[in-house]
């Protein structure tokens, strides 16, 4: 007999599953049945993870790497994830500031949990990824938004943030490079926000899990670095699935002030336990075989660049879609409010129709766009745009 909804919790009667994953799934389930699907909605490179990685795990596993690991993460890869973040940005953390945990998801759910109590609130800029508003609510705090639209670039001001702070706020995310839109903040931009964020004391979780993701000589900035002030007060989530096309591997990243780390440690330690330990030495092999993994990122670098290039001229030739061109990730979030429908609508009628997966503005807190990963073949994009084009003609008659 199934259980009546109210029977249920209110975190599992208020929690809405992923709408980027619900997308992807339903084209995977067309695919499946025979259906051609050009999939746009999934945020996964379609390169492999590195042989000398996966070489890595495979001797790990063949070693008897198979048991407990320490609940923060095996001691080598903290290690070497402290010296990625001094190596890379000058930024002095200890390896008992490091945590690995299973996936960047858990990552931002644990530093949550670490810092927001029921009826804080966290100021969430939109677009968002869609899992900041659901953890928020799993941690009892209220998430409050504020719109961020291309008008300023996708990207939030300083009075912004000063009219959504309240006696209440504890937390700011910022996501740079950002998921959905690729936009990436300069480090002045930065500095003005993380500004506002001291003088009101708030925690900042920096979601920097492309960092390595940019385009254009673009630099990457992170907050944790320009004062002792800044570091005591941000939370740097990242991890290993974008950059190193180890999305399965489940693998993310927290580098915080000692006291937000043991407290995410000690979270960490009656859910979860422990990252998968084999999956570990495989990271380890990511961060200190640097030149084999610098080619493997290169290489991917190179194809997603110019995916991103074709596809956002190709979007801009639509009439009626405007887009603007992304500085990293591997994102592009076009404008589609002049078709009149809303983006849900959108996104259910071209697949229905024309077979293009994307996932629409509304997910993301963004009514008017969709989102398009280019995180996937090139014979995909051109066939997907294509299709695209001969909707939104269809639309406009």
């Amino acid at each position: 007999m199934s259980q009546a909804p109210a029977s249920l919790s209110i975190w599992a009667r208020n929690i809405s599953p992923s709408p980027t994953l619900a997308v992807d799934a339903k084209a995977k389930a067309l695919a499946a049945a025979g259906e051609d699907v050009c999939g746009f909605a999934a945020g996964e490179p379609d390169f492999d993870t590195p042989e000398h990685i996966k070489a890595a795990c495979a001797a790990a596993l063949a070693g008897g790497k198979t048991k407990y690991a320490p609940t923060p993460g095996i001691e080598p890869l903290r290690a070497a994830i402290a010296e990625k973040y001094l190596a890379d940005y000058g930024l002095k953390v200890a390896p008992s500031q490091v945590i690995v945990s299973p996936g960047g998801k858990f990552s931002c759910y644990l530093t949550i949990l670490a810092i927001c109590s029921p009826g804080d609130e966290v100021v969430i800029p939109a677009p968002y990824w869609v899992s900041y508003p659901e953890m928020v609510k799993l941690a009892g705090a209220v998430p409050r938004f504020v719109l961020a639209d291309d008008r300023t670039g996708f990207r939030l001001t300083p009075a912004m943030l000063e009219a959504a702070i309240t006696p209440k706020t504890k937390l700011l995310i910022l996501n740079s490079p950002s998921n959905p839109t690729g936009a990436v903040y300069s480090r002045a931009e930065l500095e003005a926000l993380i500004a506002v964020a001291l003088r009101h004391n708030l925690y900042v979780l920096s979601d920097e899990i492309y960092e390595h993701l940019l385009y254009d000589g673009v630099a990457f900035s992170s907050p944790a670095t320009f004062s002792a002030e800044a570091a005591a007060r941000t939370i740097i989530v990242s991890g290993f699935s974008k950059t190193y096309a180890m999305t399965g591997w489940r693998l993310g990243t927290t580098v915080a002030p000692a006291p937000i780390a043991k407290a995410v440690a000690e979270l960490q330690s009656q859910t979860s336990s422990n990252a998968t330990t084999f999956a570990q030495y495989g990271a380890l092999a990511a961060l200190k075989e640097k030149e084999k993994t610098a080619a493997a990122l290169a290489t991917m670098l190179t194809a997603f660049d110019r995916r991103r290039k074709f596809l956002h001229a190709e979007l801009n030739k639509i009439p009626g879609i405007t887009c603007q061109l992304a500085q990293g990730a591997f994102y592009l979030f076009p404008n589609i409010s002049s078709f009149g429908l809303k983006s849900e609508d959108f996104c259910t009628r071209l697949l229905d129709e024309q077979k293009v997966a994307a996932v629409h503005g509304s997910a993301f807190g963004a009514e008017g766009y969709l989102r398009l990963s280019y995180a996937t073949s090139d014979t995909i994009i051109a066939k997907g745009v294509e299709r695209l084009a001969k909707f939104c003609a269809g639309l406009k008659k």
